[in-house]
């Protein structure tokens, strides 16, 4: 209770406040490190999880190789992911209000709003594949139902719909999910991992059998950079707006140990089940099976296949409502606390979610690593370094709560806006856009031969959070930095 600070003072009658941004009190702050690590577990067990190792070992690596590659890229990112927790967990403030310090107060939906478009897009992408299980369940469960000429979509606005129920119930709704959830996904993917193991003649076998998977097309040292970067860019969102969640937290202890007991393991085991039940796939049906939801399709059980459903939608469900609506939904209201709330926010990202066109961002396994993942840790990684180095070196964890909601204290700069902040970003991102404008336009997201803004990009995350971090650094160095 030491490091929490409550808001004391009235702010109620500022334009900046609204009952879902108000920073939370100490009465409730109440997730424990099961809350958290359940809440992790839950993000982590999800298809794109399953098949994103898969995609490494398409690009050329091993399964181990593609182990440790996950396992670094998500222990590098629970780095600035604890540091930015903590003010969440002290002050009990969310994502955008953070921003406030740094960016000024209307300033903060600059990246605000460059995480919620990020954000709807893995919202459009996770509901996609919770309807492609709908739809195998329902097509298992009735021969005409694939007769309908747009069943696929019937199902994918199902689940849609479903998410927008849980919306409406809020955060606590979010975290009761998570919390009952974990133990069904944890159980369903050892359960898979031990089904593929035993059908394929043991684990042994399946491992040694994933070398089949590998094209050797290239080098692992040639594809390494570009896969710890992606791994890392997975999670870049969250690294940003975990206070969202944090904010929650009964202590600093609960949401770092919370964090590093369920993120890097998580993720890492959950990868490992895809790479094995894939390479068992390949000696069981003789072809490599990448997409959970495709292998369901070969079960001729109803049973079997209504629980395996189960699984992938909890999974959908879990990692879309806390990784994909929490965070835009604060950001939508940042806009216009007095008009947009959090209900209304998760709304609006659910609209953008489908007209972002997810079908097409999955498109191709390469590009979606190569270009998505890789591309947008740019952005995340330069307000990352922005974030860190203003609270953890200029203003040394000290931040007025009362300011952040005044329109003319200390964080309104300039009308509102810190444009060092701003043009520091600006600067940041700057070196990588040439490297990504020439990877989306490649097939597969992979330059052959790569020069040097195509190598910057590889690095994105690494480069933009190092700029972001040194030129915000030097930009904001001498200037007073009030305490409260």
């Amino acid at each position: 209770m030491n490091d929490f600070v409550e808001l004391r003072e009235d702010v109620s009658g500022s334009p900046l406040w609204n009952r879902d941004l108000a920073p939370t009190t100490i009465r409730e702050r109440t997730w424990s490190t099961w809350n958290i690590a359940a809440l992790w577990v839950g993000m982590s067990v999800v298809i794109t999880t399953y098949t994103l190792a898969g995609g490494f070992i398409e690009a050329g690596m091993n399964w181990w190789q593609a182990m440790i590659t996950i396992l670094l890229g998500n222990t590098i990112v629970l780095i600035p992911m604890m540091l930015n927790a903590h003010a969440g967990t002290k002050y009990g403030v969310s994502f955008p209000i953070l921003c406030r310090a740094s960016f000024g107060t209307k300033g903060a939906n600059i990246p605000a709003m460059l995480r919620a478009i990020v954000a709807c897009g893995w919202f459009g992408i996770q509901t996609w594949i919770g309807g492609q299980a709908l739809d195998a369940l329902f097509g298992a469960m009735s021969s005409s139902w694939t007769n309908l000429g747009i069943h696929l979509w019937i199902a994918f606005f199902l689940f849609w719909g479903i998410q927008v129920v849980i919306i409406i119930k809020g955060v606590e709704g979010i975290k009761h999910l998570e919390t009952w959830s974990a133990p069904l996904l944890l159980g369903g993917g050892l359960i898979l991992l031990v089904w593929a193991a035993t059908e394929a003649g043991g684990l042994g076998l399946v491992l040694e059998r994933s070398s089949a998977l590998q094209l050797r097309k290239n080098s692992f040292w040639s594809i390494f950079p570009g896969a710890l970067t992606a791994s890392i860019g997975y999670w870049a969102t969250l690294s940003l707006n975990i206070p969202d969640f944090t904010r929650y937290a009964r202590s600093q202890r609960s949401q770092m140990i919370g964090q590093a007991l369920g993120l890097p393991l998580t993720m890492t085991a959950f990868a490992f089940i895809g790479v094995a039940v894939t390479s068992a796939t390949l000696l069981i049906y003789g072809v490599a099976i990448p997409n959970p939801v495709d292998l369901v399709a070969k079960f001729d059980n109803v049973a079997v296949i209504l629980f395996a459903t189960a699984v992938i939608m909890t999974a959908q469900l879990t990692t879309n409502l806390a990784a994909n609506v929490v965070s835009p939904s604060n950001d939508f209201s940042h806009l216009s606390p007095r008009r947009i709330s959090y209900v209304t926010g998760g709304m609006i990202t659910a609209v953008i979610g489908v007209l972002m066109m997810p079908w097409k961002l999955m498109e191709s396994m390469g590009a979606y690593i190569f270009t998505w993942l890789v591309g947008y840790s740019g952005l995340m990684g330069a307000i990352a370094g922005i974030l860190i180095c203003d609270y953890w070196i200029l203003r040394r964890q000290h931040l007025d709560l009362a300011a952040l909601f005044d329109p003319k204290g200390q964080y309104a700069y300039s009308n509102g806006i810190n444009y060092r902040a701003v043009i520091v970003l600006i600067l940041a991102i700057a070196p990588v856009v040439p490297g990504f404008l020439h990877a989306a336009v490649t097939p597969g997201g992979q330059v052959a031969q790569p020069g040097f803004f195509d190598t910057l990009y590889i690095y994105a995350w690494f480069v933009t959070f190092a700029l972001g971090f040194v030129l915000y650094f030097a930009a904001m160095k001498g200037e007073p930095q009030h305490a409260p």
